[in-house]
């Protein structure tokens, strides 16, 4: 008989609980800190396990390896390597401002040296350690059993120090990660003691004993609003500096000496990118670099040419290099030890208290329960000495020890356990003075036993008891901060101060994927050939538009739902012609079903009055560009939007400049400026042309007025690679509305207009004035010289521009360089 039983259900359900499972697994169980005692779970068996072997930092060291064996084979059943780069970076006092593990051998460097194989180190723990374990056979802590179900393991530590906030975290889960820096112990317990006393205290009043983080490589950190907003939040920005002095040799000469970096920074790396900085002169002043650092700490030298000014270059490498860096703080940790939260800093102190009160209230109620065992069997052995006579009778009488131990409990109304007590005391303790010991013990016993339960009775005695520890902590273990905090805030270095405002290309996919290339990538061809690869697009996707801009230029994305939103062109990565690019989703927050319809480039706004927009159903609207000048990062919205209608062009117009629009059927309508009047950016525009039925608008163009009319060409490009440039004065001026007149000749050779813009040819003869780049739906491209479009007539159906590599191809977008 089958007794197995099959259920049905659906794979994208079982791949999406099977993923919620891994994902918890990876939040609870490695990436994540505990809110209570600050570690993960392979820290915390480390620390369990080298405290079951007595490896206190009194104790000899043991060989790393057999730390690591123990580890393995009882708590932690993952990779030897996980488990010793966790014990390393506890022993470095590098990256833990407290270290928890006090190794012997090569741990590692500030250069990014590797520690030694496990099997030449060895540790023990340092005495913060011993603290974190303190109690923890006192039933202060819940056990479960390990991995195999041979021994149990804590959830958590006792965690006597406040372990999160002054030795910080680092990891990274699914879809999260923490992010938390260290701070100085003696302030974290004063923050403590004042909290306790003050429970209704805001993060501003913590902060006047939490100065900002302390992390264990110094360095400068400045700007406190910022500090104080982060640990609101538990999340935000902390500018670090390393700490530097200018000195002042022979001459002219100085050097700018490094003696503190910020956290995490590879000294060694630093200098490589600071030499290679120096050879490619986008540093100069630097006439050597030398690497002074020993024992005692870091020094590195840099020797100035002569004349240099010393606080330029100094700068200079505060911007390239990480001698300053940013500490993005993202306090996330679990809660109860299961729950992800991002927790302020107010959070996480009350967190501790709460863990440390239920540490005492527990410690407390085993003593009690250890302390009542012990006095109810002192009041036997005080029963037995005030009957002594009589008790040595009884137990002479009896013929066994059961039974004279009956005999006891029936005469004398003991125990058991009292009775058995009796029948060990060995005959030395009836002396006078053992007697009296014992007397004395059971008065000491009934005194600690009121004691504690007036403990566990009252919440107040055991914060008090907490305060009591945490003032002795400090006294124990402060040290001075390392890191300063500098109250005024650093000067922000803006990123296009570092970056070439360089032309650059940028190209949008209907998928929603954008990449920006070098106007270099493609070189200029004849008219008519295959051109080259260029942008890799995933099956189904295709290019949808193309535009070139500068580097420092703002990008204002509009949506095809009426949305704009806006980001830098140097916030695109710069690509080949080859990579896809990256998804729009990673720059701007896009609502469901929105996709992103026209892009255009602010370069120059401030010298243009107005946006001009045209929907795909033909309507138009100019708007002022004030309007667009400050977009939130959520957008807003550009136009309002009939049912069914799509935003797809967009562009900037002055004053009496005049606009033309273009349908895919070869339509055309050519007005001026002048007929539209400007309405409010939330308004939905008014009718731009009458549209046949199946027919839509496929370009909008704009004739400048500072243009001359004659000079001016629009240029139209069909799906099957056709295109032309024709004078705009072939086409009249008309009146906005109407069904407009015939821009071109469109047969199933040509297939429909896939876009039109409007270009200027200047008065050179030859009339060079740009390149075209024509890019097909499935990323083949062209280049070719705006002069081998041909300049024809308004009805006809222009020369071949591309032919298609693949079969079934068709031009998707193209654009003037």
């Amino acid at each position: 008989m089958n007794n197995n039983k099959n259920t049905n259900t659906s794979l994208e359900k079982e791949i999406k609980d099977s993923y919620l499972d891994y994902a918890m697994s990876v939040i609870v169980s490695r990436a994540l800190p505990d809110s209570r005692d600050g570690l993960k779970p392979v820290h915390r068996r480390i620390l369990y396990a080298m405290h079951k072997m007595k490896l206190g930092h009194k104790a000899k060291h043991r060989k790393s390896a057999t730390i690591i064996g123990e580890t393995l084979g009882k708590f932690h059943p993952h990779g030897d390597q996980a488990v010793y780069d966790s014990l390393t970076r506890m022993a470095q006092d590098f990256s833990l401002r407290y270290p928890l593990i006090n190794g012997q051998g090569n741990f590692g460097s500030v250069d990014g040296d590797r520690a030694a194989a496990y099997r030449y180190t060895e540790a023990k723990l340092t005495p913060i350690a011993e603290e974190m374990l303190v109690d923890i056979e006192q039933n202060t802590v819940d056990f479960v059993p390990n991995y195999d179900d041979t021994i149990n393991e804590p959830k958590v530590l006792p965690a006597k120090l406040p372990n999160l906030l002054i030795n910080g975290s680092m990891g990274i889960a699914v879809g999260m990660a923490t992010n938390m820096p260290s701070h100085n112990l003696g302030e974290v317990c004063d923050a403590v003691v004042h909290l306790i006393d003050n429970p209704g205290a805001d993060t501003k009043e913590i902060c006047g004993f939490i100065k900002g983080p302390d992390f264990a490589t110094g360095g400068i950190i400045f700007g406190s609003k910022n500090i104080r907003e982060a640990y609101s939040t538990g999340r935000g920005p902390v500018v670090i500096r390393s700490k530097t002095d200018i000195i002042k040799g022979e001459g002219d000469k100085f050097q700018i000496i490094v003696n503190e970096l910020p956290y995490l920074v590879n000294k060694a790396k630093l200098l490589t990118k600071v030499a290679d900085l120096v050879k490619n002169k986008k540093i100069e002043g630097v006439k050597d670099i030398r690497d002074e650092s020993d024992k005692n700490g870091i020094r590195i030298v840099f020797e100035l040419k002569k004349g240099t000014i010393p606080k330029k270059i100094l700068n200079q490498l505060f911007k390239l290099t990480e001698l300053q860096q940013t500490f993005h703080l993202n306090m996330v940790s679990l809660l109860g030890g299961t729950q992800p939260k991002i927790i302020g800093l107010k959070g996480l102190l009350d967190e501790y208290i709460k863990h440390r009160q239920d540490v005492v209230y527990r410690r407390a109620e085993y003593k009690l329960i250890k302390t009542k065992h012990r006095a109810h069997i002192l009041k036997g052995l005080v029963i037995a000495i005030d009957h002594i006579d009589e008790v040595i009778k009884i137990i002479k009488k009896s013929s066994t020890k059961e039974q004279a131990k009956n005999n006891l409990v029936k005469k004398y109304k003991l125990s058991e356990e009292q009775a058995n007590a009796i029948l060990e005391t060995r005959l030395h303790q009836l002396a006078g003075m053992e007697i009296k010991n014992i007397k004395n013990e059971l008065k000491e016993k009934l005194i600690q036993i009121k004691k504690l339960e007036e403990i566990l009775s009252k919440p107040k005695m055991i914060l008090d008891i907490i305060k009591k520890e945490t003032n002795e902590l400090k006294e124990k273990y402060n040290d001075d901060r390392r890191t300063i905090i500098v109250e005024e805030e650093i000067e922000n270095f803006k990123d296009e101060d570092l970056i070439p405002n360089d032309p650059t290309i940028i190209i949008l996919t209907k998928s929603g994927y954008i990449k920006r290339l070098s106007t270099q990538s493609f070189r200029s061809q004849s008219r008519g050939g295959k051109g080259v690869k260029g942008l890799s697009v995933k099956d189904g996707d295709t290019v949808q538009q193309v535009i070139v801009t500068t580097t420092h230029a703002e990008i204002l994305f509009f949506t095809n739902k009426g949305r704009v939103l806006q980001i830098r062109a140097y916030d695109v990565l710069g690509s080949t012609r080859t990579t896809r690019g990256q998804s729009l989703a990673n720059f701007l927050e896009i609502q469901e079903n929105e996709k992103i319809s026209s892009i255009l480039s602010t370069k120059g706004l401030k010298d243009h009055k107005n946006i001009i927009m045209a929907t795909k159903n033909g309507t138009i609207k100019k708007v002022s560009t004030d309007a667009f000048k400050n977009i939130r990062k959520s957008g807003l919205i550009a136009i309002k939007l009939k049912k069914e209608d799509l935003l797809n062009w967009v562009s900037l117009i002055d004053d009496k400049d005049n606009v033309i629009l273009v349908s895919s059927k070869g339509k055309s309508i050519y007005f001026e400026e002048k007929q539209l009047r400007q309405i409010g950016r939330t308004a939905s525009g008014v009718r731009g042309i009458r549209l046949d039925k199946q027919d839509f608008i496929v370009g909008m163009g704009v004739v400048k007025a500072s243009s001359k009319k004659e000079n001016n060409r629009l240029l139209i490009i069909t799906a099957n690679g056709f295109g032309k440039a024709t004078p705009i004065k072939s086409y009249r001026i008309q009146n906005r509305g109407g069904k407009g007149t015939k821009a071109a000749k469109i047969n199933q050779k040509t297939g429909s207009i896939i876009g039109a813009l409007i270009f200027e040819k200047n008065n050179l003869p030859d009339f060079i004035i740009g390149d075209v780049l024509v890019i097909s739906e499935k990323g083949q491209t062209i280049r070719f010289q705006l002069k081998g479009v041909p300049r024809t007539g308004r009805v006809t159906q222009g020369v071949m521009l591309i032919k298609f590599k693949q079969e079934g191809d068709r031009a998707g977008s193209f654009a003037l360089i």
